[in-house]
């Protein structure tokens, strides 16, 4: 499988990685999604802290201890768990960032992350001391770089102009546009990439089609425009491959995404996946007709 620089890092991962948080937390099945990715060549493998109590660090950690020089193993911190554990706060602060990444580690069974990144993050953060922090660890050995994932344009735009991150994780496919407005050409001018998610908009994007849709619609796309953009987007794009190739390819067409994050909750879906990433790309003709048929979102809320 190809593989795409990360930012201005020395990692270079795989078009397609892993996403974790859908693996569930029995060991057995979760091994064998993650060795099925293994065996498609994937070499990028995302989870956070926040999956499961902690559990899908540790189920990572264990499947990938026998390769793991030759692995990125990418996760998260920034929200923690209240004490009966029913839900979680937003937490940036350097003290806690410091605390957290050693428990990660310590559930990893690794010495050194590869990509650590703040799992959320709002203008009104402590961004310079969350900034210390991650600079802080990596000097200390304890990571190797650091990203954020987040989608809001002032955030993204606070931590281009003042840290070291390589890579925002964001969300990005067909039916949401948001970052081509704001953010794919200013991460591109920085040298910094852009690990996209949610490439199948919760499943629209697949064969299933409106199987997956709710009646409330999906972004500012009502059912009824759905149901009028998507059998129309798959007639066009995926006349000579599936409607998940043309999703997938639509994301790797960006200039600044290095990889796909797509998640899996079986084999079947990793092998489906790789198949995608390593079908051709996206003419020039299908992306300008895509755009040209779906909506450019722009992002609004909690900017």
């Amino acid at each position: 499988m190809k593989k795409r620089r990360l930012g201005n890092s020395d990692l270079f991962v795989t078009e397609l990685g892993l996403g974790c948080m859908s693996i569930g937390t029995e060991e057995k099945t979760a091994r064998e999604i993650i060795e099925a990715a293994l065996d498609e060549g994937i070499n990028y493998f995302d989870t956070a802290d926040l999956y499961d109590f902690g559990v899908n660090e540790s189920l990572v950690g264990k499947a990938l201890k026998n390769v793991r020089e030759q692995v990125v193993i990418a996760t998260k911190v920034g929200n923690r768990w209240n004490a009966d554990k029913s839900s979680w706060t937003w937490e940036p602060s350097k003290p806690y960032i410091k605390e957290a990444v050693k428990n990660s580690l310590k559930r990893l069974g690794t010495d050194y992350i590869d990509l650590y990144q703040l799992h959320g993050g709002t203008i009104n953060d402590p961004i310079d001391e969350t900034i210390e922090a991650f600079e802080e660890l990596k000097a200390e050995g304890y990571i190797r770089y650091y990203g954020i994932s987040s989608i809001r344009p002032n955030v993204i735009r606070e931590y281009v102009k003042k840290s070291n991150i390589v890579s925002v994780m964001m969300q990005y496919s067909m039916l949401d546009r948001r970052p081509e407005e704001e953010a794919l050409t200013l991460l591109a001018e920085h040298g910094i990439s852009v690990v996209t998610r949610g490439p199948l908009a919760k499943g629209l994007l697949s064969e299933k089609l409106l199987e997956k849709a709710s009646e409330k619609g999906y972004l500012d796309y009502s059912f009824e425009e759905l149901s009028k953009v998507l059998p129309l987007l798959k007639e066009k794009t995926a006349a000579a491959r599936s409607f998940t190739e043309a999703a997938l390819q639509y994301n790797l067409a960006a200039q600044a995404v290095a990889s796909v994050i797509a998640g899996a909750s079986s084999v079947e879906q990793v092998r489906s996946n790789a198949a995608a990433v390593r079908s051709n790309p996206l003419t020039e003709e299908e992306a300008a007709l895509i755009k040209e048929w779906t909506k450019a979102n722009v992002y609004q809320e909690h900017r």
